[in-house]
């Protein structure tokens, strides 16, 4: 009888996994906090996040990849970005295949115009408000030029 309820708790366990993964991809610490928030044992969650893994249904890789496009795509800067992906469990990624300066300077253009400005007070907000996007400093400068 344990065995019957440890294989159903390891199953239902696993069951809950996917079921997230089906909504969208999860980093392995996302899918294990909101394992644990379900109060699965830490053994049945490394065990069924393993085999995700194993059969390549959760992928960290994979996660980061869809992670740094949705929030491209969404005009956040790589700042931003970095940081919300350490906070997701995720230390390495690439950032460098997309064009930075080039989405600061639509990000400023689709919220400010394309007019240019001589008032400092303007410029910035500007630039306050695309630090707040999470672009470096060069990115938010280049924003700025023709």
């Amino acid at each position: 009888m344990m065995m019957e309820t440890q294989r159903s708790s390891s199953s239902a366990c696993y069951d809950a996994a996917m079921r997230a993964l089906l909504r969208r991809e999860h980093s392995q610490l996302e899918l294990r906090q909101k394992l644990q928030q379900k109060d699965f044992d830490n053994t049945l969650i490394a065990d069924a996040i393993d085999l995700l893994i194993e059969q390549d249904y959760q992928s960290d890789v994979r996660f980061a990849e869809d992670f740094i496009s949705m929030r491209f795509n969404q005009g956040k800067g790589p700042i931003k970005i970095s940081a919300e992906l350490k906070v997701r469990g995720i230390e390495h990624f690439d950032l460098s295949v997309f064009d930075w300066f080039a989405l600061a300077q639509n990000v400023r253009v689709k919220k400010y115009g394309e007019k240019l400005l001589s008032d400092y007070k303007e410029i910035a907000k500007q630039k306050r408000f695309l630090q707040s996007r999470g672009f470096d400093f060069d990115q938010i400068n280049q924003a700025f030029k023709n």
